[in-house]
């Protein structure tokens, strides 16, 4: 096996969980995509990636469900980490979550790595409403997620929250959620589309997620803004005297030319998406980072160049899971061995 630290970075993947009857797919409906992201997982460790993340999305044909599928893959696997990019807390019980959550964790015997956050725009209108959650009086959506961060962290970190029934209305002592799975606190990480929401998760003690799209735009090319906003991030956790060391993730569409195949897909797109894209996402000024597509050693010397890249220290590479396990096994293989090996 290859080992899962290449060039000083841990390289993962990112799964979008797309599924779908369109021309090609081999994720036709959500049974094949969700057994398909198990054998990719298993897979993937073999080829010495060091771990899986996947996309939480609800209203929509891709992943909403993350627990059945990490515990799925932790059960299967070894050493490989396995997460999330990102869970919508809008959405969530936070106290449920802390259950689910510990439980995985237990089962992967300390590798969940589980990205939280605001979460990205949703098909559904006020979709978190759905679930029975809505922002209290003078709230924005986005303090609600927090809000709900904050208690699932106290959660996870043993806090008492319900008390005890000693019976005849007495109160007792204040009970955590069970199970409890110990260093989980160290192991959430933050979404941070901006600079700012990077300084509060540095603030608040969580990892930086940083993704291929920022929800700001100062002009510069999208790797110097991440790298930027890794460097603030960094600097804001110095300020905070935590007492241990955050690891930062970006991510990145990389496709090696490599096969026939990888041509007969990415060939063309290779020559047209070597750019950024700047456009409105909720009506905010907003850069996308660009795809990186081609000759193995071309990519390499372009990544060695992407500023936000070297500040990380985990690359999670997006997969288009619709290809199926064989292909996006072997992308990821050539990736590690040659494009950052």
């Amino acid at each position: 096996m290859v080992s899962p630290l290449v060039n000083s970075k841990k390289i993962g993947f990112l799964s979008f969980g797309h599924y779908g009857r369109s021309a090609g797919s081999r994720t036709q409906d959500a049974g094949e995509s969700l057994r398909q992201a198990i054998e990719l997982s298993v897979a993937a460790e073999e080829q010495g990636v060091a771990g899986a993340f996947f996309r939480v999305h609800h209203f929509a044909r891709q992943g909403a469900a993350p627990f059945p599928l990490l515990a799925a893959i932790a059960a299967r696997t070894s050493t490989l980490e396995m997460g999330t990019g990102v869970i919508d807390m809008r959405y969530e019980n936070p106290l449920y979550l802390a259950e689910e959550a510990a439980a995985t964790d237990l089962i992967s015997q300390g590798r969940l790595q589980l990205g939280v956050s605001r979460g990205s725009p949703e098909p559904a209108l006020n979709g978190a409403s759905h679930f029975g959650y809505v922002p209290g009086e003078g709230e924005t959506s986005a303090d609600m997620a927090r809000r709900h961060t904050e208690l699932f962290r106290e959660a996870i970190s043993g806090a008492g929250i319900a008390p005890a029934d000693l019976g005849g209305g007495r109160p007792g002592l204040l009970l955590p959620i069970e199970p409890q799975a110990p260093g989980l606190d160290r192991r959430i990480w933050w979404g941070a589309g901006t600079r700012a929401t990077a300084i509060w998760a540095a603030e608040q003690g969580m990892n930086l997620m940083s993704s291929t799209l920022l929800t700001e735009d100062t002009g510069v090319p999208f790797d110097q803004l991440q790298a930027e906003q890794i460097r603030v991030y960094r600097q804001a956790w110095k300020d905070a005297g935590h007492d241990w060391t955050p690891r930062v993730s970006v991510s990145r569409s990389i496709i090696p030319l490599v096969s026939e195949e990888d041509h007969h897909y990415f060939g063309l797109r290779g020559q047209v998406e070597g750019k950024d894209q700047v456009g409105l996402l909720e009506g905010t000024l907003s850069r996308f980072g660009r795809s990186y597509i081609g000759e193995p050693d071309k990519l390499a010397g372009e990544l060695a160049r992407d500023e936000a890249v070297q500040e990380a220290d985990t690359v999670l590479v997006t997969v288009p899971n619709q290809l199926g396990v064989n292909y996006n096994a072997a992308l990821l293989g050539n990736v590690v061995r040659h494009v950052f090996g």
